[in-house]
């Protein structure tokens, strides 16, 4: 009895491999510890911004994890049913004592394993899309919040400028004052004036602050080294025609995401449909029993009888599933492309917007402002004109700066709507139908 059962145990032993405590367990080249770039003190460029957050956000570091559990779920989905070693005594007195042993190895039927796996490939290829999609995602971010440091650097630098302005309008106040050409009333209006571009400097470099630190944040540094940003605001984005958009659509992050769900529930419903298929289970053993005087193999096959449980409450779940997902490709198609139209068309008008104010309007402010300035210094124009012309050039130039973050914000949302083009999105492996 002894030898049978030592040889029974070691084929099952034999048959499927064991870890020792001496094995070497190996993780996934993702979960070693990388090298994050730093954030120099050398002025900051749009490439360098892009490069640092790809490199050191948590979040893409977080969906990498998902795409190594992923790995994980489809090696656990190949894995094969374990053997069943039984060892039986019957009637402990030795004179009558019979001893049974023997192993059981369920046999998988219908394809089961088959499905487990392309349902697990089908969340890994989703994993994968929504790593590409955050990718995306956080490039779009990175541009805007970079355009924003920059426009923001650009309305220091004009809030300084007015400040000088203003302080040229003190002192020829000043000079008009001791003269006696005006009213120390006129050189009062002018300091008061000047108070509030001031104040307007003061808000300038708090919203420039602002701007560092939360496109810093985006590479997970609370506190901005950068020097400075370097890039041309004012170069407008060229928005991609109606058909590179119609092309971008379908490999649209979101689109793309939405396939692969339905090819994931069409892959769940594979497998609730295999799991109809009974398994079987075939046993070979041995028995020792003092009637018989020696031992006598055993071998038998297991077969469930799929009378009351025949999964298919399971199976009509995920072929609802199946359904909606389908259903929520149309609405994905639907909504991207109203999105990526609405974008396309606010790019269109912030362009408009930004070349006529920078054609026309920023130019006649300009002019208007050094005449009415230089009219003032001569005697020509009174205090009140000339702060208005002032006000007036501060507007343009706001609403200048402003309309431009506004174009980049555009471009940057149509660019995450379509995702970037330099990214390969999984293929989903069937059509949705």
């Amino acid at each position: 009895m002894h030898r049978h059962f030592v040889s029974l145990a070691t084929m099952a032993l034999a048959a499927f491999p064991v870890f020792s405590h001496s094995q070497t367990v190996s993780f996934p080249s993702s979960f070693t510890a990388q090298p994050r770039a730093v954030e120099s003190s050398e002025p900051l460029s749009l490439a360098t911004a892009v490069a640092l957050a790809w490199q050191n956000n948590p979040d893409l570091s977080a969906m990498a994890r998902g795409r190594d559990a992923a790995d994980a779920a489809i090696q656990q989905a190949g894995a094969r049913p374990n053997p069943v070693l039984e060892a039986t005594v019957e009637d402990l007195r030795q004179e009558r004592r019979t001893t049974t042993v023997q192993i059981s190895q369920p046999i998988e039927l219908g394809g089961k394993r088959t499905a487990r796996i392309a349902a697990a490939e089908r969340a890994r290829d989703q994993a994968a899309a929504a790593a590409l999609a955050r990718r995306a995602d956080l490039r779009a971010t990175v541009i805007t919040a970079f355009f924003e440091v920059l426009a923001a650097q650009e309305r220091v630098r004009l809030a300084q400028d007015s400040v000088t302005l203003a302080q040229r309008a003190v002192q020829a106040a000043a000079n008009r004052v001791t003269a006696g050409k005006v009213s120390p009333l006129e050189e009062t209006k002018a300091k008061v004036a000047e108070s509030g571009v001031q104040v307007e400097r003061l808000q300038a470099e708090g919203a420039l602050r602002t701007a560092r630190q939360q496109l810093t944040a985006l590479w997970g540094n609370p506190k901005p080294a950068f020097a400075h940003a370097v890039g041309q605001l004012d170069a407008l984005p060229t928005p991609p025609s109606s058909l590179e958009i119609e092309q971008r659509l379908r490999d649209a992050p979101a689109m793309v995401q939405a396939r692969l769900e339905v090819d994931r529930r069409s892959a769940l419903t594979a497998l609730e449909q295999a799991k109809r298929m009974p398994d079987i289970a075939v046993t070979l053993g041995s028995k020792r029993s003092p009637d018989v005087g020696g031992s006598q193999w055993i071998v038998g096959v297991s077969i469930p009888l799929p009378i009351f449980d025949t999964n298919q409450g399971n199976l009509s779940e995920a072929l609802s599933r199946e359904e909606q997902a389908r259903d929520e490709l149309l609405s994905a198609e639907l909504r991207t492309a109203s999105e990526a139209a609405a974008a396309l068309e606010t790019i269109h008008s912030s362009r408009i917007e930004a070349e006529t104010l920078q054609r026309d309007a920023l130019p006649g402010a300009e002019n208007a402002y050094q005449a009415a300035t230089k009219g003032f210094e001569l005697g020509k124009f009174s205090f009140l004109e000339a702060l208005d012309a002032q006000r007036t050039l501060l507007q343009v130039r706001t609403q200048t700066l402003r309309t431009l973050a506004a174009t980049h914000r555009a471009a940057s949302d149509l660019d995450r709507l379509l995702g970037h083009a330099g990214d390969v999105l999984p293929t989903p492996t069937s059509p949705a139908r």
